[in-house]
């Protein structure tokens, strides 16, 4: 079954997975009947384009990658993303999906949720790696979803490829999660690992801008955004709050938190940025802060970029899921995985087709 794609947002995520989608190509055809085609591609600083016949991705992701304009010989859109969501929807594709990978705004989560809505509306699924749209439109989107018949996900938006909200509506019927806790920002995880191990913290910062874990402008990680959008985006999808990441209870790491990590690692502890939320009899309770943990406390063994979510449940306790390692592949796969959970839902796969040996 054909699936035209149009990706909207076409920086490391989105060029990652152009690339997967060819990896991985054969596989998906056999296991599961499904052959993507990418039809569209918007960029913010190189144009966009689009071509009903199909563009070559891989090799708009080199040109963009050399700094050039893309040039697929299809339409020039003159960088108008609602331009190419309103042409997918156009097609005669079975599948036609938008895959938005532009980056967090913490603010108000745009321009991410209007192009996946004007996706929706128009009748095309949306994926996204971004945790704006669940963050701050959670409701809205999966209602507008469910009117259309089409599917909203977003898999990659907290712990990249790892399947946490696949985990809970797929395999938790009739299971209430009452809170959770966790470390789900592996900057300020790298940070505080190089902390408890004695470096400082402008050269663990420099350190990880280097390896270009953080961007050059860290603020969003350090100052626990990135991590309070992640905390809102599960208490709305998971524990069906109605709350932005303004309302999450927010503290960061700074040079000061070097001093209480070493104070904690000499009396046996750790100091990890953790998110959490928790059912209160006036709502929805969350927060992201640095806290003290024992050494018998899962969160305190994570180091460098491994994070982990422990799920607080009525019927089974609690549940933890958890990630050695974050990578763009692993966040490129978090999109295939959505676009493997649309096709599932069209029609059964073809015969003795489970997993798939690769997925």
């Amino acid at each position: 079954m054909r699936a035209d794609l149009a990706l909207v947002g076409f920086g490391h995520v989105g060029r990652r997975f152009a690339r997967l989608i060819e990896e991985r190509r054969d596989w998906l055809a056999l296991d599961y009947d499904l052959d993507c085609r990418v039809v569209g591609i918007a960029t913010r600083h190189h144009g966009s384009v689009f071509r009903e016949s199909g563009i070559d991705a891989v090799a708009a992701a080199v040109s963009v990658e050399g700094g050039h304009p893309l040039n697929e010989g299809g339409v020039p859109l003159a960088d108008d993303s609602l331009d190419v969501i309103r042409r997918l929807a156009m097609g005669d594709a079975p599948i036609r999906v938008l895959v938005e990978t532009t980056t967090l705004d913490i603010q108000a989560g745009q321009p991410a949720i209007d192009y996946i809505r004007a996706a929706l509306q128009a009748g095309c699924h949306a994926v996204t790696a971004n945790k704006g749209p669940a963050a701050f439109a959670y409701d809205e989107l999966r209602a507008l979803a469910a009117d259309r018949d089409v599917s909203f996900l977003f898999e990659g938006a907290v712990m990249d490829g790892v399947p946490v909200f696949n985990l809970a509506r797929e395999t938790l019927p009739a299971v209430e999660i009452s809170g959770f806790r966790g470390v789900v920002n592996s900057t300020t995880n790298h940070i505080l690992s190089a902390l408890e191990d004695g470096e400082g913290y402008d050269t663990a910062l420099q350190r990880m801008q280097d390896l270009g874990i953080a961007e050059a402008d860290p603020s969003l990680d350090i100052d626990g955004w990135d991590a309070a959008a992640k905390t809102a985006a599960l208490a709305n999808v998971l524990m069906r709050a109605r709350m932005t990441p303004q309302a999450v209870d927010r503290e960061g790491i700074g040079p000061a938190t070097g001093r209480l990590a070493m104070a904690a690692r000499a009396r046996g502890a750790r100091v990890r940025l953790v998110a959490s939320a928790r059912r209160t009899a006036a709502g929805v309770e969350a927060s992201v802060r640095p806290v003290e943990l024992p050494e018998t406390d899962l969160l305190a063994g994570l180091r460098g970029m491994a994070n982990a979510l422990v799920l607080h449940t009525d019927l089974l306790g609690d549940i933890a899921i958890c990630q050695l390692g974050g990578s763009l592949t692993q966040t490129a796969y978090a999109l295939l995985s959505d676009l493997v959970s649309i096709r599932r839902r069209q029609r059964p796969a073809p015969h003795g087709a489970g997993p798939g040996r690769s997925l």
